[in-house]
Formats: C-alpha cells, structure tokens, sequence
C-alpha cells in the first residue's frame, strides 16, 4: 500500500518577509518586501508573496519560464502594458519570453500584496536590454537566506528546501 503524501502548510508568521530597496540591482525605485514562500531548485519553480510600496519600479526583465502572479491588494502595471492594470482579485498568465517592467503607481494609498509562481529565471535587462543579472531559485532562496540572516532571522522553512 502507498502512502498518500501529507499537504504542507506554512503561516505568514513563519516565513519573514525581507526588505528589498534600490540598492539592489533588480530594484529600480522604490522598495518592497518578498516572502519565499516554495522553492524547487531542480524543476525551477520559486513562489514569493510580495508586498510593494507605492511608487515602486522593478528592473526591466524576461522570463525564460511562465508566470502566474494573483493580486490581493492595490494595484500595479507593466509599462509596456500601462492599460493593463492589476487591481486587487486579479489573476496573470505570462507565457515564457515576456518582457516587461513592473510598476506600482505613486498614487496608490496601501501596499500592494502579489502572489507569483515563477517557473524558470528573471533575466534582468539593463537600457540596452541585455542581460545584467540573473535571478532564478537558487539565487533567489541565497538572497532570501542572506537577507533574512542580515535583518536577525533565523533560516525560515522554505517549502521544497
């Protein structure tokens, strides 16, 4: 007889959110805060909660995999796209090759809560888009790992780690 695998669960409370600022490379304005929440370093797959604050700009990127990102607060944008607006109960598909810049607008009055399921890597382009950085599930659990070491947390239980 197989044993039937067990869900599991983590709370908000087990897993600190960082903060992230443009001192940062794929930061371009402004700040947010990012829980790990999954990560699968052998098929790919990082899943973050994100928190933006108002004003916020995240670098110019591509994906080398899908995206799946559902909005729970505020609203943001790409620029590329700024018709297309995100809004609170929202949900996002971006197939593999997009590229685009994520932007929260100055006006927004609370944080903005996304969600996103990554399959695959962030190429961060630089002006003349080219890659300047990469950040994928590997690189993404160190620089959660190390932020969370730098603000006094203890390595959090990432699902899938």
């Amino acid at each position: 007889m197989s044993t039937i695998p067990a869900a599991m669960l983590r709370q908000s409370a087990d897993l600190p959110y960082i903060s992230l600022t443009s001192e940062l490379p794929f930061v371009d304005k402004g700040s947010f805060k990012l829980q790990l929440l999954q990560v699968s370093i052998e098929s790919g797959l990082w899943v973050i909660r994100t928190l933006f604050a108002p004003g916020t700009t995240v670098q110019k990127h591509k994906h080398t995999g899908e995206i799946f990102a559902f909005t729970s607060s505020g609203s943001w944008y790409y620029l590329e796209y700024p018709n297309d607006t995100n809004i609170a109960g929202s949900y996002l598909y971006e197939p593999a090759g997009s590229i685009h810049t994520l932007h929260v607008p100055d006006s927004n009055t609370e944080d903005t809560e996304v969600c996103f399921v990554m399959n695959g890597a962030n190429l961060n382009l630089d002006s003349q888009d080219e890659v300047e950085s990469v950040l994928d599930a590997g690189a993404m659990l160190d620089v959660y790992y190390s932020l969370c070491e730098a603000q006094g947390e203890n390595p959090p239980k990432v699902l899938g780690v």
